[in-house]
C-alpha cells in the first residue's frame, strides 16, 4: 500500500506526463477503431460475400461486448491491479486485431471483433481510473481533457486511416494497423505507469458478472436492432423485457451482498451521479452529430472516405481548444457554470447545423462543427473530472467502469433513437415515383443506396430527392440534439454540485489520509 507521502510523490513525479502519454496511445487505438471498420465494410462484404446481417454483426459485435463488460473490467482492475489489467486488455485487443487481419471468413471476422471488444472493455475504464493516482486535483482536469481529446480524436482518424489503407492495401490492413498501435500502448504502460489497486475490493461475483453481461448485452442488442426491425418487433420487445428483468435481478442481488460488485452507494453520491448523467447526455448528442455527418459529407457533398475524415477535424480542433482551456475556466468559474455553458454552446451548434441546406456547402458545416467541438470539450471534460473526483479512491476502477458504461450506453441509445428518426424521415420524404417497388424499397434504405439506384437507373431527380430528404432528416436530428443539449444545460445549472478547482493546494492538503492509502500499490 502507498502512504499519503508516496501518493504526493507520484503527483509530483515528472514521469506522470509520460505515463499520460501511455494512456493517450491506448485511447487513440480505441477511438479510431470505433469508426475505421465502417469504411471497410463495403469492400469486406464483396470479398467475403457477407450478407447485410453479417455486415451489421461485424460492426456490432464489438459494441455489444464492449459496453457489457466495462463494469466487471473496472472491478478486475481494482482487485488485481489497474496497470496489469490495462496491459492485459491491450494484449487481448492486439490478438483480436491480428486474427481479424488474417481472417478469410465472415464468422472469423465477427469472432475477432468480439475479442477486440473484450480488450477494449478492459482498456477504457482503467485508462480513466488511473488518473487520480497520477495527478492531484490541480492537474486532473487537464489530464482528463487530454485523454478525452485523444479518444475523440480517434473518431475522425478512423475514416482517414481506413480510406488511406483501402486505397493502398487489402481490407485486412484496417485490423493490422491496430497491432503496432496496441504494442506501443503496451510498452508505454509497462514502463511508465505505476501499479495501483485495491486488494480489499470485492471478489469477482460470477453471477453478478453474468447478469451484467447478459442484461446490458440484451439492452444494447435491442437498441441496435430496433431501427431496422422496428420498436414493436417481437424480438426487440423480448430483448428489452429480458434486459429489464436481468438488470433488476443484478440490482437486487447487489443490494443484498456484503461486498457488492456494483456499489449502489456510488449512485447515491450526488456529485458522481449528476456528473455521470451530464457526460452521458453529452455523448447522446455527440453520437447524433457523428452519426448523421459522414453520409452527408460522402453522399450529398461527394467526398470519399479519406476526405470525410479530414472534414470532421474542425470538431476535433474545437475539442482540443476546450480541453486546453477547461482547467483554468473551471478554476475561475466552477464546474457547474462551465458544464452548463458548454452544453448551451453545444445546443447552439446543433441548432445552427439543423439549418443546413443542400446548397450550404462545407464551409457552413465546418463553422458549426468547430462550435460543437468547443461545447463538447467544455461540457464533457469537467463532467468526467467531477465524476472521477467524487469517487472514493479505493473504488476508482469499478466507479470508472460504471461511468464509461453509462457513456457507452448513452451513445448507443443516441445512435439507435436518432438513427431511427433519420431513417423514417428519409423514407417518408424520398420521391421514388416511377421506380419499380423493389428499387424504391432499396433506395429508401439510405442516401448511399438511393444514389446507387439513381446511378443504375440514370435518374437525376432521384439524386436530388435523396439529397433533399437526407438533409431534411439530418436537420431534424440535429434539432433534437440541440433541444436535448439545452434541456441538459438547464438541469446542470439547477442541480449539479459546483466544484471549483481554484484551491487545488488546499484540496490536496485536506486529502483524507484514511482513504488515500487505498489508492495505490506503489511496490513497482
Amino acid at each position: 500500500m502507498a502512504t499519503v507521502t508516496q501518493l504526493e510523490e507520484t503527483h509530483q513525479n515528472p514521469r506522470r506526463w509520460w505515463a499520460l502519454g501511455a494512456l493517450v496511445a491506448s485511447m487513440l487505438v480505441l477511438g479510431f477503431d470505433t469508426t475505421i471498420l465502417n469504411v471497410a465494410l463495403p469492400t469486406m462484404a464483396g470479398e467475403l460475400g457477407a450478407t447485410t446481417s453479417q455486415q451489421q454483426w461485424m460492426a456490432d459485435a464489438y459494441v455489444v461486448v464492449f459496453a457489457s463488460l466495462m463494469l466487471p473490467a473496472g472491478l478486475l482492475g481494482d482487485r488485481f491491479g489497474r496497470r496489469r489489467m490495462l496491459v492485459t486488455g491491450l494484449v487481448i485487443f492486439l490478438a483480436g486485431s491480428l486474427v481479424g487481419s488474417l481472417a478469410d471468413d465472415v464468422n472469423w471476422v465477427i469472432a475477432a471483433r468480439t475479442v477486440m471488444g473484450v480488450g477494449a472493455a478492459l482498456v477504457m475504464p482503467l485508462a480513466m481510473s488511473v488518473l487520480p493516482s497520477l495527478f492531484g486535483p490541480k492537474e486532473r482536469t487537464r489530464a482528463v481533457g487530454i485523454v478525452s481529446a485523444a479518444s475523440a480524436l480517434g473518431l475522425p482518424l478512423g475514416p482517414i486511416i481506413g480510406g488511406f489503407l483501402l486505397n493502398h492495401f487489402w481490407w485486412g490492413s484496417v485490423f493490422l494497423i491496430n497491432v503496432p498501435m496496441a504494442a506501443i500502448g503496451i510498452a508505454a504502460c509497462v514502463f511508465l505507469l505505476p501499479e495501483t489497486s485495491d486488494p480489499a475490493s470485492p471478489r469477482v461475483d460470477v453471477l453478478s458478472t453474468a447478469l451484467t453481461v447478459t442484461g446490458l448485452g440484451a439492452l444494447i442488442y435491442a437498441i441496435i436492432e430496433a431501427p431496422d426491425r422496428g420498436w414493436g418487433d417481437p424480438l426487440v420487445l423480448a430483448l428489452l423485457a429480458g434486459s429489464v428483468v436481468l438488470i433488476a435481478g443484478l440490482v437486487l442481488r447487489e443490494r443484498r451482498v456484503e461486498r457488492p460488485m456494483l456499489d449502489m452507494t456510488l449512485l447515491a453520491h450526488r456529485g458522481f451521479l449528476l456528473n455521470t448523467l451530464a457526460a452521458t447526455l453529452v455523448m447522446f448528442v455527440l453520437s447524433g452529430l457523428l452519426f448523421v455527418l459522414p453520409p452527408y459529407l460522402q453522399a450529398v457533398l461527394g467526398n470519399d472516405a479519406f476526405g470525410t475524415g479530414l472534414r470532421l477535424l474542425p470538431m476535433m480542433g474545437g475539442l482540443l481548444v476546450a480541453a486546453r482551456g477547461a482547467e483554468a475556466t473551471v478554476a475561475r468559474f466552477g464546474s457547474r457554470a462551465v458544464i452548463a455553458t458548454g452544453l448551451v454552446v453545444l445546443a447552439f451548434a446543433a441548432i445552427l447545423g439543423s439549418r443546413t441546406t443542400v446548397d450550404s456547402g462545407y464551409g457552413y458545416t465546418a463553422l458549426w462543427l468547430s462550435i460543437a467541438g468547443l461545447g463538447f470539450g467544455f461540457s464533457v471534460v469537467p463532467a468526467m473530472d467531477g465524476a472521477l473526483a467524487a469517487l472514493p479512491t479505493d473504488r476508482a476502477g469499478s466507479g470508472s467502469g460504471l461511468l464509461m458504461t453509462t457513456r457507452q450506453v448513452g451513445g448507443a441509445v443516441g445512435i439507435a433513437l436518432l438513427g431511427s428518426l433519420l431513417a423514417s424521415t428519409f423514407r417518408d420524404r424520398l420521391d421514388v415515383t416511377g421506380l419499380p417497388a423493389s428499387l424504391g424499397h432499396t433506395a429508401g434504405e439510405s442516401v448511399v443506396a438511393a444514389h446507387l439506384v439513381a446511378q443504375k437507373a440514370g435518374s437525376a431527380p432521384l439524386v436530388a430527392s435523396a439529397d433533399a430528404a437526407y438533409v431534411h432528416g439530418m436537420g431534424l436530428v440535429l434539432l433534437v440534439c440541440g433541444v436535448a443539449a439545452l434541456v441538459t444545460a438547464l438541469l446542470a445549472a439547477a442541480f449539479l454540485p459546483n466544484t471549483p478547482t481554484a484551491r487545488p493546494a488546499e484540496a490536496e492538503d485536506n486529502e483524507d489520509p484514511a482513504v488515500a492509502p487505498a489508492t495505490a500499490d506503489a511496490g513497482q
